[in-house]
């Protein structure tokens, strides 16, 4: 069995190259130009918004390095999210009741976890659930801030 699972997945990468192959090549219109300059990464724009689950993490994880390599600290308004860059700062608000923060991303949320933010307990606390644990908020991409890996030290 296992030997017709090999000689079935080899026949089907032999008929995609063949497909692949008859395929004319597409005419190049115009020359390809070089790149003058990096691409900048990824940020999203000022326009962004999102809205989904919130959650908070607190004393547990204090002093421990965030996917940043910044030290959590349950007192920081910051945030972990699946996707946006470190240094993004959002505007975090409580649907439920209307109170809203800014926060600094500063850590990575699972994608798989269901919530679209963590925020620590300062955070929690000044948007209103500290005891429910989990609310409904909307995000609202305000700008960037860099980390400290980005600033330039005075000399």
């Amino acid at each position: 069995m296992k030997k017709l699972r090999i000689a079935l997945a080899s026949l089907g990468l032999l008929a995609a190259t063949v497909a692949n192959a008859q395929q004319p090549a597409p005419a190049a219109a115009e020359p390809a130009k070089p790149a003058a300059t990096a691409p900048a990464p990824a940020v999203a724009a000022a326009a962004d918004a999102s809205s989904g689950t919130a959650a908070w993490y607190g004393r547990k994880f204090a002093g421990r390095k965030t996917a940043s390599g910044q030290r959590f600290n349950p007192h920081a308004m910051t945030a972990a999210h699946p996707s946006l860059p470190f240094g993004t700062r959002v505007k975090v608000t409580n649907a439920r009741n209307k109170r809203s923060v800014v926060l600094t991303i500063n850590d990575r949320l699972s994608s798989g976890s269901g919530r679209i933010l963590d925020v620590t307990q300062a955070a929690a606390k000044k948007l209103g659930f500290i005891r429910s644990g989990l609310t409904e908020v909307t995000l609202e991409v305000v700008g960037h801030r860099a980390t400290k890996a980005g600033r330039r030290h005075r000399k």
